[in-house]
């Protein structure tokens, strides 16, 4: 018999429960690394095995949940990944040599490979290679130390999954692979794919055995390999939390009984599972429980697996740029675009804001970019300012969307309720830090940056959630994206640019521009990945303007403008050379760009429209 056919026979098997939750109740701090004490404390995990051994556990996870690079590097650790995990398998393996020298009984040892605990892309920075590398790295150790089978467990997200899985199967191919997703209180995987989407992937991408552990206790646990059951062949794990934590006296304590994680194990026993088992707060005595109540059913028959039914995923592509928004028209036909920014109000009353975008309207100009809290200021949402400014004027806005302070839950709701209320054009930006603005203590999210964002613009256009659930229909936005040609490090900025167009950005909008030759530069550095480009204007209005462009948003400004600023003898005098200033660089960036962005300065529309009007047919000059 093979070893892949004598762990998963046709007798359920039950394996192991938390780490963790033992050593804290021996004393261990909360924030130590549990996985450092294979090598400071060996004799303290060997224990812990053994006990779980002697309840009845068949199965040993190696304690090496957390010992991978990332993870390790938190804690000073990142050169041990070898050390630790070579006596994570060690000792799990001594665990299980003492138990056979003893008692004559058998027990197979499973290398634990737990989620790299950062965000990939596309949500977040670390590359798939990146993490498959560091998943390869750990799983080659565990490998090359004897242990029979691999468990990759509380995977939140189909693509770290997928790495996991594959590096596993490029380096100890020879294992067999247990693939566990965690699962919110709604019975998702936390990137939002169903445990039939899961179990389907998984299958194709050709794990040993999927299941689901962790998430929010054994009710959810269950529906959710219920659920997978009907879309796989494949043999079946479920490990589930004892429970959710309650804060007892400051400490979070699991609270389901023995007998209701035995209870569970029948249960999903009944329901096709070949491994049965526990994860946070399951202790020894959960595990005793659970091997009393096995012994009492009768012997398992082989289970029969139901047809598996076929995951559809309903992707449904976007409209045609030109059909989906006026100004994805513009940029699909090449045109000119003009735009203008208009920056929220700080209170609940937009009307002035309102009567700007109207005289742009009037004057020519194609759409309204709104921008989103910026500086992190307080002001009214741009979502709502952007809807008011088409329910009122007819003339199409530009919602700027931040991830600062939302998650990827929240995002995904901002973004299907902005489509279904008309707005079809979004600029994806990160957003300032709060530390720059009026609340330097508030907090910020970040669950992904601006790359990560064009990433789930890009999914909920072709009619799916981060999770590759369908949404029935597209949300057809337009997708910018920003670029500041002037940033110091402009490597990073043309590397991060590339990403943004694979993601799926379809135009850019720059800062503002004040020296021709950076915007020169970064369009010829940008060539292979070109999309159109729209510049950003700015017209000063004083010398201390200037200076706070350029000293606290480092915006790159030539010294010769600095000087003309300066020269400038009166505040109507200044504004009218900003005008003057900004009416130049509008003509000398038109032949290398598809469109310009002047802004409003300080809810000045007048302006905006002056520096704009050369451009606009016909032309005239707005009155202050």
């Amino acid at each position: 018999m093979t070893q892949f056919a004598q762990i998963f026979s046709s007798r359920p098997m039950l394996a192991d429960g938390a780490m963790g939750t033992v050593l804290y109740a021996r004393g261990v701090f909360i924030n130590r690394c549990i996985d450092e004490l294979n090598l400071s404390d060996p004799a303290l995990i060997l224990g812990v095995h053994e006990e779980y051994l002697l309840a009845g556990a068949e199965i040993l996870e190696t304690n090496t949940f957390g010992a991978n690079r990332f993870r390790l590097t938190l804690h000073g650790l990142g050169s041990k990944v070898r050390e630790i995990n070579e006596a994570g398998a060690r000792l799990a393996r001594q665990a299980v040599e003492n138990l056979k020298a003893k008692q004559g009984g058998e027990a197979w040892v499973a290398g634990s490979v737990g989620p790299l605990g950062v965000r990939l892309e596309p949500l977040g920075k670390t590359g798939l290679d990146e993490a498959r590398a560091a998943f390869a790295e750990q799983i080659e150790v565990l490998a090359a130390s004897g242990v029979d089978l691999l468990i990759v467990e509380t995977m939140p997200a189909m693509n770290e999954a997928r790495e996991a899985l594959a590096a596993a199967k490029a380096v100890a191919p020879q294992l067999p692979v247990v693939i566990m997703v965690t699962v919110d209180d709604e019975g998702n995987c936390l990137d939002g794919s169903s445990p039939a989407h899961a179990a389907a992937l998984l299958t194709e991408w050709g794990a040993s055995a999927v299941g689901v552990n962790c998430s929010t206790g054994p009710t959810t646990v269950l529906t959710a390999v219920e659920v997978m059951r009907g879309a796989t062949a494949l043999p079946m794990a479920a490990m589930p939390n004892a429970g959710l934590p309650r804060a007892v006296e400051g400490r979070n304590i699991y609270l389901c009984s023995p007998e209701y994680m035995a209870s569970f194990a029948r249960k999903a026993i009944a329901a096709g599972v070949q491994i049965v088992g526990g994860c946070c707060g399951t202790t020894p005595n959960h595990i005793r429980a659970m091997r009393a109540a096995m012994r009492a059913l009768d012997e398992q028959p082989a289970v029969e697996v139901p047809g598996v039914s076929p995951v559809i995923t309903s992707e449904m592509p976007p409209a045609p740029l030109s059909k989906r928004s006026r100004l994805g028209s513009l940029i699909a036909d090449g045109k000119f675009v003009t735009m203008v920014e208009v920056i929220p109000p700080k209170g609940v009353d937009c009307s002035r804001e309102i009567e700007g975008a109207a005289m742009l309207s009037q004057l020519g100009v194609h759409a309204i970019n709104v921008p989103d809290s910026p500086r992190a200021s307080a002001r009214m949402s741009a979502t709502s300012l952007c809807i008011q400014i088409q329910q009122h004027n007819g003339i199409e806005t530009i919602l700027d969307y931040t991830c600062r302070n939302r998650n990827i839950l929240s995002i995904q709701s901002d973004l299907l309720g902005a489509s279904s209320i008309g707005l079809r054009n979004i600029v994806c930006v990160t957003g300032d830090l709060p530390k720059v603005g009026n609340y330097p203590d508030a907090t910020s999210v970040h669950d992904v940056d601006s790359i990560g964002l064009v990433n789930i613009v890009q999914r909920l256009n072709h009619g799916l959630d981060i999770g590759s659930n369908s949404i029935g229909a597209s949300t057809n936005f337009t997708i910018g994206v920003a670029a500041n040609p002037g940033v110091g490090d402009i490597e990073n900025e043309v590397r991060r640019f590339a990403y943004k167009v694979e993601a799926g950005a379809e135009y850019a909008i720059t800062q503002p521009v004040f020296d021709l030759r950076l915007l020169e530069n970064f369009l010829e550095r940008i060539k292979d990945h070109r999309i159109p480009i729209i510049a950003g204007i700015w017209p000063l209005t004083s010398l201390r303007n200037a200076e706070f462009l350029k000293n606290d948003l480092r915006v790159s400004m030539p010294e010769e403008i600095m000087l003309r600023m300066a020269q400038a003898e009166t505040p109507e005098a200044a504004t009218e050379e900003g005008i003057k200033i900004a009416q130049e660089m509008l003509a000398a960036v038109k032949p290398y760009v598809q469109g310009v962005q002047v802004s409003a300065p300080f809810g000045r529309f007048d302006v905006a429209a002056e520096v704009i009007a050369s451009l606009l047919a016909p032309a005239r000059k707005i009155a202050e």
